[in-house]
């Protein structure tokens, strides 16, 4: 403050120093505001127009009163009045106006939007020097908001111009982006769209005026030049407003200090204010969520009502599920638990207090100084809010923090075990709809209760019977003795089958849709996981879901696939293989198993996928805990294809006239692919095993092909391998019987089975039942004759060897023309020439002996297969057939 005292030795020193003061002034102000918000603002405003009050004081009273003799004269003294004369607040804030004009005229010169939107002016390059700034404002908004503070309330005309030329300019911009669409850098396309919406916003208040000025440029700006006479200035008042969002300090012996300084002190009184202030707030920009949290966390403390316990936890959830920066990051964990915790508290306390209920139908009481009470003729007092809202964000919350989780480490089984205390909030949100519902009086929805029995039978159904058991114990020792459920009640808890049979026939009842769909596929999803095959099949087929399943949402239809895949499963097991393959072929047979088990995303080679379907992917993923392994998919279905294959194989082969048939196009092509290998070394993966037990299989060497099989290791995943393992030896034996009879027919006369009996080491009666099914199914044409037990022959019209090489030579030819005719295809861009050539096969048609792919089956036209098997294997099976 010396300066005042010392400033008459020079007046342009002194203004630029009042300038840089005051420019700082502002900078902080802005500073502030950006913290603590407007009233704040307000107050440096007012503290700043008084300090310039206090200069043109000093500068009369100061060094001038002191350094004044008798003999001055009136001159001296209106020279030491020019001298001291300092800038008054409006010639400041127009000073700066026309930078900031200046700043923007500058970025329309330069097509520079960022400039435009983000400059900086002489005060905040002072600041970033002083190092007294980390970031800078934006300039459109610093022009708005010194407009607003401009003394008077007339709004000066070089600001009408500029934001009249700042619009035109912004739309011939955007005009030659349409016109000639080039590639805009990103920050500044950001900022030309920033530009864009505050103009939008800001200039439907002057409309008026920029008309004014497009109406006639000079005429306007002539105007300008006026001199407006200054308002008197208000006298100096003090602007209070309440706290919003109080700064919290737990450190013992600090107190609270909120906006403007003031000591806020909670009381229970104050409950109702605090947390009106707080949803207020919530969701505005610059909001402290942690602070809020801190704050409500204090005031759950001091709450001594039912009431005050109940809003302060509604709101304190809330919050805490705010601060999910997106729909695809979770909360942090500790704040989940708390969230948990806190609605554990909130049911309690609903349970205690029965007077009180939270509905969704209540209306938002806005009396903060008094809360309400029971009238007359009412038994509940209504609080808004959604309990089976904040469990269901509840549960995504945690699938969301599992999916971020790597799952091969101890901190996913750590995070996994929180899902029992999540199971008991979802129970205990059933017990609470449960009581609710009783009373006949509450429009209770039945929607509600029918989504937390939903989401707690999706905590069921895929899990063995012992962990239900388990969470069920855990869940009823840790309520209290009264509660009962009516829907599931405390003896039958110990049953799994019996509580997800209950839970899925209460929805039956009580729902439609989509809720009622989930629930037939949770419960065959569950008989299928305990090996209830026959039941869970029928189910699948009764609802009928197969024929309207495209319908149904996604999540919808990744439930029905993974029940599709554990039926599969579940036939395999027990040992119906057939059925098995049948049932699996429509996931396995598309090579996006991943995909269609949400289990990961799988990239195509060409397939462009904008971000928002990758971000959706991983936002629909499982968590790993439920995925199924996907190996143990493949190999069941690789096996399964194998055993119905190679009999298959066989049997085209040495019966030409029979018409081709592939039950599985996958294996198929892994078949031959695996055939072309000059050299095959020992197998490897699961794959590899299959392919070597394939070729064993059709060269008759059955033992071998059941060592391959057995040698696989992710059999040890399924229960009872032993038992799996046993069951695929008899497939095999019998499988390898049905391929020898196939293959070796033509070549025998009568066949004693007994001697069939201990080739494949297999009983007579199974042999003979064998043998009839294939008689009976037309499959061999032969006769059994059971008083000598010995199978006859019976001989057809035989292929001789021309006739066979004949065949294959058509083959060949076949395969030729179709090769050239898809080269002439491709080279003809698949014009019309092509279409009469390929026999009404135009480009892009399914062709008959087409090979899918690399190494694919063909699937038609005259492709017979000689007897022996040389197309598929040079092994000793075709060897011998060839001698």
């Amino acid at each position: 403050m010396s300066s005042r005292f010392f400033r008459g030795g020079d007046d342009s020193s002194s203004e630029s120093s009042s300038d840089e003061e005051e420019l700082l002034t502002e900078e902080e102000e802005d500073d502030n505001q950006n913290q603590q918000g407007d009233s704040e603002e307000d107050s440096d405003d007012m503290g700043s127009d008084e300090d310039d009050s206090d200069d043109s004081d000093d500068s009369e009273e100061g060094a001038g009163r002191f350094l004044k003799s008798g003999a001055d004269s009136d001159s001296d003294e209106s020279d030491e009045e020019v001298r001291a004369k300092v800038k008054s607040a409006k010639d400041k804030r127009l000073d700066e106006l026309e930078a900031s004009i200046k700043q923007i005229e500058n970025g329309q010169k330069n097509g520079d939007w960022t400039l435009i939107s983000s400059g900086v002016t002489h005060v905040v390059c002072i600041l970033m020097q002083m190092g007294l700034l980390a970031n800078t404002r934006i300039e459109y908004d610093k022009l708005n908001r010194q407009v607003t503070k401009l003394p008077g309330g007339k709004t000066p005309k070089p600001y009408i111009r500029i934001i009249s030329e700042l619009e035109d300019f912004m739309n011939e911009a955007l005009a030659k982006q349409k016109v000639t669409p080039k590639k805009m850098n990103a920050t500044q396309a950001r900022a030309l769209n920033a530009v864009k919406q505050k103009i939008k916003k800001t200039n439907k208040d002057y409309q008026t005026e920029i008309d004014s000025y497009r109406a006639n440029k000079d005429e306007f700006m002539e105007s300008s030049e006026e001199e407006v006479a200054p308002a008197p200035k208000p006298k100096k008042t003090v602007k209070i407003e309440l706290d919003e969002a109080p700064e919290v300090d737990g450190d013992d012996g600090f107190a609270t200090v909120g906006k403007g300084g003031k000591t806020l002190t909670y009381t229970p009184e104050s409950i109702f204010k605090h947390l009106r202030g707080i949803m207020e707030s919530r969701g505005k920009k610059n909001t402290d969520r942690l602070e809020q949290i801190g704050v409500m966390e204090k005031l759950l403390e001091i709450a001594n009502t039912p009431y005050q316990k109940i809003r302060v936890l509604l709101t304190i959830v809330s919050a805490r599920f705010d601060l999910g920066s997106s729909i695809t990051s979770a909360i942090p964990v500790e704040h989940w638990k708390s969230a948990e915790k806190e609605l554990l508290t909130l049911l309690t306390v609903l349970e205690e207090s029965p007077e009180y209920i939270v509905v969704e139908s209540a209306e938002e009481w806005e009396d903060d100084e008094k809360p309400p009470t029971l009238q007359a003729g009412e038994k509940y007092i209504k609080v808004a809010g959604s309990v089976v809202s904040y469990v269901e964000r509840l549960d995504d919350e945690l699938n969301r923090s599992l999916q971020a989780i790597d799952p091969h480490t101890s901190e996913y089984v750590e995070r996994l075990q929180d899902e029992g205390a999540l199971y008991n909030v979802i129970v205990r949100g059933q017990l609470y709809y449960e009581q609710l519902r009783k009373d006949k009086d509450l429009d209770i929805s039945q929607d509600s209760i029918n989504r937390i029995i939903m989401r707690r039978l999706e905590h069921n159904y895929f899990k063995p019977a012992q962990v239900i058991k388990t969470f069920e114990e855990n869940l009823w020792s840790a309520v209290t003795e009264k509660a009962e459920s009516a829907i599931t009640p405390r003896s039958e808890a110990s049953d799994a089958a019996n509580l997800v049979n209950v839970l899925c026939n209460y929805l039956y009842s009580n729902s439609d849709g989509i809720i009622r769909a989930r629930a037939m596929l949770c419960q065959v999803y569950f008989l299928a996981l305990h090996s209830d095959y026959y039941k869970s099949r029928d189910m699948m087929l009764m609802s009928h879901l197969q024929e309207n399943i495209p319908n149904f949402d996604v999540q919808t239809q990744i439930l029905y696939n993974r029940t599709l895949v554990q039926i599969g499963l579940c036939a395999f097991r027990k040992g119906l293989v057939y059925d098995a393959q049948n049932t699996l072929q429509e996931i396995c047979g598309s090579g996006r198993q991943k995909e269609l088990l949400a289990q990961g995303v799988m990239m195509q080679r060409f397939n462009q996928v904008s971000p928002e379907q990758e971000r959706l992917e991983k936002q629909r993923q499982l968590p790993f805990h439920m995925h199924i392994n996907l190996e143990l998919l493949e190999c069941v279905y690789l096996t399964c294809s194998m055993l119905l294959e190679i009999p298959l194989l066989a049997q085209t082969g040495s019966s030409p006239d029979i018409k081709k048939r592939i039950i599985s196009k996958t294996y198929r092509r892994m078949l031959e692919y695996h055939e072309r290998q000059i050299f095959t070394g020992p197998p490897e993966n699961t794959r590899d095993h299959v392919m070597q037990a394939s070729k064993a299989l059709a060269a008759g060497e059955w033992k071998k092909a059941t060592t391959f099989i057995h040698n696989i290791k992710i059999w040890d995943l399924m229960p009872n391998t032993e038992e799996i393992k046993t069951m695929l030896s008899k497939q095999i034996q019998e499988e390898g019987l049905r391929t020898y009879l196939f293959t070796y027919a033509p070549f025998y006369d009568t066949l004693a089975v007994e001697t069939l009996s201990g080739m494949f080491e297999l009983d007579a009666t199974k042999v003979s039942a064998v043998v009839s099914k294939m008689i009976s199914h037309e499959e061999l044409a032969a006769s059994l004759d059971q008083v000598t037990s010995n199978l006859i022959f019976r001989k057809g019209v035989e292929l001789s060897r021309l006739q066979s090489l004949a065949l294959t030579l058509s083959d060949k030819a076949s395969a030729l023309i179709e090769t050239n005719e898809r080269t002439l295809e491709q080279k003809t861009q698949g014009s019309t020439n092509a279409f009469e050539r390929g026999g009404g096969r135009g480009r892009g048609g399914q062709r008959s002996g087409q090979r899918p792919g690399r190494g694919g089956a063909r699937t038609g036209g005259n492709t017979q297969r000689q007897a022996g098997g040389t197309q598929f294997t040079g092994g000793a099976l075709g060897a011998a057939v060839r001698g």
